[in-house]
């Protein structure tokens, strides 16, 4: 039989595929891509229509020589990279760096598989293809319109503030969201609002029944102030608590959709609290293969990177079994999970779920390390809970009259667990106010006690890495490969910082923002990105040329850096000088930037290499020492306000202090857009500026 060269992307998927193949087939890894687009310049010929110029990456000489012999010992060449457009233009670079499209005398194959299963990589050899060049060139679209912005702006953001920055066409809009939020956030006055409890008890029970002020026969009512609250109780004085209604039902709560890369990621953070970035790095170990005691190297999971729900017929007949067998013919389900198309979803691969249903946590426990197992058990439970029926609960809700007003009390009691046997997500948990079944129209509850609380509306939250790539994915920037890199990139190069599962833009990160914003608007626009986006995959379903997407984005992207570089020609970038004078050779200290934000250094450097912390004062007296308050950051870059007497003085506020005095309580205010609000947010005075 004829000798076969087996390629594969990653040495890991070596040993797990070889063991499917006989004697006659070689497996070998490329390890990644081959060639790229050169670092020393921007590798692209402009005026000969974009044509990229690709070099062999540094590293890969001594692995592309191990190819070509196995190349020359071969008849034929199967190159089997990763199912996605980048897997492609891999295979697509390993034909040009190993010249198979000029040998003749070799057969070449492109095969892929969605799981490395004995079945899937057998029946991938049935099906051989050529490469696809469509998936080839919208990758080659997408990484020459990455090189061209990040090597045309970067040099500007450098010379404006006289750093290292860099621009990114995904990464500027994913800071763009962040700072956003941060500035709704930053805008955001709370609003006061009371909640108002009957406690309440039925004649011969001691239970007490919690109900909420619902309203009035003209509807709901929220209550804004203490002196609407004041009037309701007045209201409610002396009055009598009836049962006005009675209503039983039943609530269905659906079962979930398999996991996509989107999903994954941010249940895996909300969960496991794991980064979109480990998250990744562990699944692909999944898909590669682990060791699996009695069974050797075993693909647990399908591949890692997709936005479909799509689940393959024989998986899915295979899980519906197992669940009868396991749970009960009642706890199959009926129907099928699936997502409705948003018209961004690419359906090339199916979701991502376990190879075989059958190797159950319980069963892979003992061989994988403690992460790995707990991401292997969050999506084995969630494909399981996909293929089972909805979980029911018997609703009960009362309405009570009290004189002019109404109190509601709500109950539900799971009558079928369902899916939720096998998979409870954060936000399903069962309810424990449970009602007494003998409640009825005309009951009268005796009081024994109103409550009432005050509260203020919550601004927005801040992203988290997991509702970062739910906006990611919702408005269409970026695709499932590149949701966690990008997050990845914004914090190492310190435009945010991630503290408590948050995050947040540093100085730095408003810096490149507002930069990026005022000069490059369109690459920072949302709805721009996202048609972008749209036509690369346009590209990659071969309804668009790729040169034609290249050659509309250019002149735009041309255009907005020649008028920045006018503007900087104008420009005369100085450091800017203090009061601070240098101990060590008596001149006057200068703000310079780094990777953390503004420091003080000495104008003499490399004479004088003397640096210090800058510390922006604020003009307003600390509320608790009367020393300066100024501007500090955390460790990773978030900025907040402390006394310049830290540590001996303990006031820090994540808002800027005022000098006036709350005239409710006496504490200090601090501004929130054009208010001033107190910072005792049990107070709750606000005013204008």
């Amino acid at each position: 039989m004829a000798n076969c060269l087996v390629i594969v992307e990653s040495p890991a998927k070596v040993k797990t595929i070889k063991k499917f193949l006989g004697a006659n087939f070689e497996v070998d890894a490329s390890n990644g891509h081959v060639r790229d687009l050169p670092k020393s310049q921007m590798g692209i010929d402009i005026e000969n229509d974009f044509e990229p110029k690709y070099i062999t990456i540094r590293g890969k000489g001594d692995i592309l020589a191990k190819l070509r012999k196995e190349v020359k010992k071969a008849d034929k060449i199967y190159l089997a990279t990763d199912p996605d457009r980048e897997g492609e233009a891999i295979s697509w670079h390993l034909l040009k760096s190993l010249k198979l499209d000029e040998a003749k005398s070799k057969q070449v194959y492109r095969i892929s598989f969605n799981e490395i299963t004995k079945n899937a990589v057998k029946a991938s050899f049935k099906t051989p293809r050529t490469i696809d060049m469509n998936l080839v060139d919208a990758q080659q679209a997408r990484r020459i319109l990455d090189r061209m912005v990040g090597y045309m702006i970067s040099p500007l953001l450098w010379a404006k503030v006289k750093r290292g920055l860099s621009a990114g066409r995904v990464q500027s809009v994913s800071l763009r969201l962040i700072s956003d939020r941060e500035e709704e956030i930053n805008a955001f006055i709370p609003e006061e609002y009371w909640n108002l409890e009957a406690v309440l008890k039925q004649e011969g029970s001691k239970k007490l029944l919690a109900a909420k002020f619902h309203g009035n026969a003209e509807g709901k009512m929220p209550i804004h102030s203490k002196e609407e609250l004041d009037h309701i109780l007045t209201g409610l004085e002396g009055q009598t608590y009836t049962v006005n209604e009675v209503k039983n039902g039943e609530r269905v709560k659906k079962a979930p959709i398999p996991f996509t890369t989107s999903t994954l990621q941010q249940e895996a953070s909300k969960v496991l609290n794991f980064s979109t970035q480990k998250t990744m790095r562990l699944a692909q170990q999944l898909y590669e293969g682990v060791e699996i005691e009695g069974q050797g190297t075993v693909g647990l999971i399908t591949y890692l990177r997709t936005d479909s729900t799509r689940i393959a017929e024989e998986a899915d007949v295979a899980a519906r079994y197992y669940i009868e067998k396991q749970y009960g013919k009642e706890y199959v389900s009926k129907g099928d999970q699936v997502k409705k198309n948003t018209g961004k979803i690419q359906d090339a691969h199916e979701a991502i779920r376990p190879t075989d249903i059958t190797l159950t946590p319980v069963r892979v426990k003992e061989s994988l390390q403690r992460d790995l197992f707990r991401l292997y058990q969050l999506i084995w439970k969630r494909f399981a809970a996909s293929r089972m029926e909805s979980a029911v609960y018997q609703t009960t809700s009362v309405k009570v009259g009290a004189g002019d007003y109404f109190f509601t009390l709500s109950a539900s009691k799971l009558s079928f667990d369902g899916f939720m046997s096998v998979y409870v997500q954060e936000d399903e948990k069962e309810e424990t106010n449970m009602l007494l079944g003998n409640l009825t129209k005309g009951s009268v509850l005796k009081l024994e006690k109103l409550e009432n609380s005050q509260h203020f509306t919550q601004p927005p939250a801040h992203f988290t890495e997991a509702s970062l790539v739910k906006a990611m994915e919702e408005q269409g920037i970026g695709r499932p490969s590149t949701y966690a890199p990008t997050i990845t990139t914004i914090i190492a190069r310190r435009y945010v910082a991630k503290e408590n599962k948050n995050l947040y833009v540093t100085e730095l990160g408003e810096i490149v923002n507002s930069m990026m914003k005022q000069s490059f608007s369109s690459i920072v626009d949302i709805t721009f990105t996202a048609n972008l986006e749209y036509l690369l995959d346009k590209v990659g379903d071969g309804s668009v040329q790729w040169k034609t997407v290249v050659r509309n984005f250019y002149p735009d992207l041309k255009e907005a850096v020649d008028k920045a570089l006018v503007e900087l020609e104008s420009v005369t970038i100085a450091d800017e000088v203090t009061e601070e004078v240098c101990e060590l050779c008596g001149r006057n200290m200068v703000i310079k930037y780094g990777p953390h934000g503004k420091f003080l250094a000495c104008p003499g450097f490399p004479e004088c290499k003397n640096t210090k912390p800058y510390l922006e004062k604020v003009g307003v007296p600390c509320p608790k020492c009367q020393k300066e308050v100024v501007i500090k950051k955390t460790k990773k870059g978030r900025i907040y306000y402390g006394c310049e007497a830290n540590p001996e003085c303990d006031f820090m506020s994540w808002q800027r202090p005022s000098t006036q005095k709350c005239p409710k309580c006496g504490d200090y205010m601090v501004e929130k857009g054009n208010k001033l609000l107190c910072s005792n947010q049990q107070c709750g005075y606000s005013a204008d500026k």
